[in-house]
């Protein structure tokens, strides 16, 4: 399978606060914050959503298309991602942004503060799924966090070409119209949420969760600690809980990384539960390394994660992929 990740590409600088957000928030003083938090760590990693999910991809022996918009600083960036078995060719290289950078502090209890700068992200919306479909075999389009315009460039442009698309707006929820979020996901093959944005979701388009299934194939919710949640198109509901962790470092990218494992699974013939197996075990890479795309895979290790986890014949299946 071709697949083309379209999604922010970035720089992170992850920060961490010894202490809990929940014990410097007043409730009935939310309309007037104003707070600094004194934090011990700095760490600059390569992140951006479809950075990311691209990555693990890779690492996953994909070849995924990295589509999005980055300054003429993401040389580096690219030399690691082509590494590490990454398509960069149809990557914009804007001529007057910087690559984009996210600044996320986590507390204590794995809760985050964040703010994105988009710089060169906003070009994003000059790639065309249409043009570049001409050069590429593309068997799926995910569309994720990016610019909006973008997003529901790549989303119209791969419906109409008859594309399948995966819908993960995520982080853009907050900022798009319920119009908007409904084009976004419409005819959607996958929709990825986690459970406050699917409730966003519900929330911003006045849609119910009938409505939604409707318009989508299959929706896959993740829970955090809880696992993921998977209503296939028929109704069917698969729930998976997570691979234990050893120790959580930093949740940053977790989700992007369930999403790489979880589609790396299916479309290659993997079944839901199988897949969001697969899913969970990159996650919880992720959330056990500082930085989003510094984890490793190890082949025996993970087969016996995935067996203390899943058992192993869930280990078995899913071997061939690692």
């Amino acid at each position: 399978m071709s697949i083309a990740v379209s999604a922010s590409i970035a720089t992170d600088h992850l920060m961490r606060f010894p202490g809990r957000f929940a014990d410097a928030l007043l409730a009935d003083q939310l309309d007037h914050v104003s707070l600094s938090f004194l934090v011990d760590d700095l760490q600059l990693r390569r992140g951006g959503v479809a950075g990311n999910i691209a990555y693990a991809m890779g690492l996953l022996n994909q070849r995924p298309l990295l589509v999005g918009a980055v300054g003429a600083d993401f040389a580096e960036y690219r030399a690691w991602l082509e590494g590490n078995g990454v398509d960069c060719s149809t990557v914009l290289v804007s001529e007057k942004a910087h690559t984009a950078r996210f600044v996320c502090t986590t507390d204590e209890d794995m809760a985050q503060i964040a703010s994105f700068y988009p710089g060169a992200m906003s070009e994003a919306r000059d790639i065309s799924i249409t043009d570049l479909a001409e050069n590429n075999a593309l068997d799926l389009v995910l569309v994720g966090a990016n610019d909006p315009e973008a997003m529901l460039k790549h989303t119209e442009e791969s419906r109409e070409a008859g594309i399948p698309f995966a819908a993960d707006p995520s982080q853009q929820l907050a900022r798009l119209d319920g119009d908007q979020a409904v084009r976004l996901i419409e005819g959607a093959a996958y929709l990825f949420t986690n459970k406050y944005e699917w409730a966003l979701l519900l929330q911003k388009t006045g849609l119910s969760e009938e409505e939604v299934a409707a318009k989508v194939g299959i929706r896959v919710t993740t829970l955090g600690a809880q696992g993921v949640k998977i209503v296939d198109h028929d109704g069917t509901e698969v729930h998976v809980g997570v691979v234990p962790d050893r120790g959580r470092v930093e949740p940053t990218g977790v989700g992007d990384a369930f999403r790489a494992g979880f589609l790396t699974g299916h479309t290659a013939g993997l079944s839901l539960e199988r897949s969001a197996q697969l899913g969970s075990l990159i996650a919880v890479l992720v959330l056990e390394t500082m930085g989003t795309q510094e984890w490793t895979l190890n082949k025996d290790d993970a087969l016996e994660r995935l067996t203390g986890a899943y058992g192993a014949e869930a280990a078995d299946e899913i071997k061939p992929l690692l």
